[in-house]
């Protein structure tokens, strides 16, 4: 007997491509027999509660279609259940604006062909990332599947999210909300703690990563692992605007690590302090501020990726 799928569907994904596509999606699906029942997120936080409800309900298999948003809610979904992890399978058909985790595996942003992946049900177990951050006055914790960002990385995720809920959602606008924003951000002090090393200075830019890229395609963190139980870390010092806009194409290709001002590096454990505070954002969303502390999860999420 087959498998039967929760195929959770965020509408609004990509400026409402889940919407638009959800019959070519639906056509996919029995082309390739997989057996799959929808359920349509109704705002922000939805496809988490859905998620939830649905493992304590017994199924363990999840597809998303949506981008890197709704991933994350759903994996906060499963994370909150008290559950093997192991035990649940999460697949993606990409429909979002970035869809930066799945360009670590190569998934196609084709609906057809992400829907083969999803068919041939070969499954990786990645690592999973868990940040601390501090929330309205209080410490708040949440899971992430592929990058955390902290500075002008978080702000240009708010400024872009903002664009989003006004109907605006593609890469073109994530590249003006980073023109844009360079007018605005300032630099700040920070102080990042990992096993071995202790890195203060002013900082630009950070990003945290278990996947390779984020902003839409920008591959910040290379030579990241997704199951190697360790965070890949990408920290740019201050950089005026003409530095950072003479270092796009770096951004894109992965260069970006050979900068003078670029520090890499790798950990399992991170604690950041500034003063004053930043902000974090988690696969694009953001949620709180400093002091943040990051632990990783080796291995803990099974996921459908091509063979």
């Amino acid at each position: 007997m087959s498998v039967k799928y929760v195929v959770i569907v965020n509408p609004n994904a990509g400026n409402k491509r889940g919407e638009k596509d959800w019959p070519l999606i639906e056509t996919c699906l029995k082309k390739y027999n997989i057996n799959y029942e929808a359920e349509f997120t109704q705002g922000q936080g939805h496809a988490g509660e859905i998620c939830t409800n649905k493992i304590k309900e017994g199924f363990k298999y999840f597809l998303v279609v949506g981008g890197d948003g709704t991933l994350n809610e759903v994996l906060n979904g499963i994370f909150c259940c008290n559950i093997n992890y192991n035990d649940i399978v999460l697949g993606n058909i990409p429909v979002g604006t970035g869809n930066d985790w799945c360009r670590t595996y190569k998934i196609p942003n084709d609906i057809e062909k992400s829907v083969e992946i999803i068919s041939k049900k070969h499954v990786f177990k990645q690592d999973v990332g868990r940040a601390f951050y501090i929330k309205d006055g209080k410490e708040e914790s949440r899971y992430f599947m592929n990058v955390a960002g902290m500075g002008f990385d978080a702000f240009v995720a708010f400024q872009t999210n903002q664009k989003k809920e006004e109907g605006k959602g593609s890469a073109l606008i994530y590249l003006y909300t980073l023109f844009v924003s360079l007018f605005k951000f300032k630099s700040t002090i920070v102080t990042v703690k990992t096993e071995d090393r202790e890195i203060k200075d002013l900082i630009f830019s950070m990003s945290f990563g278990i996947g390779k890229y984020n902003g839409g395609g920008m591959m910040q963190l290379p030579n990241a692992i997704p199951n190697d139980g360790i965070f890949d870390i990408t920290i740019i010092k201050k950089m005026n605007k003409i530095e950072v806009l003479s270092n796009i194409k770096k951004l894109y290709d992965g260069s970006i690590i050979y900068h003078p001002k670029v520090i890499a590096t790798k950990a399992s454990k991170i604690e950041i302090q500034s003063e004053p505070e930043i902000f974090l954002e988690l696969d694009g969303e953001r949620c709180g501020s400093t002091p943040v502390r990051m632990e990783i999860i080796n291995k803990a999420l099974s996921v459908i990726v091509p063979e």
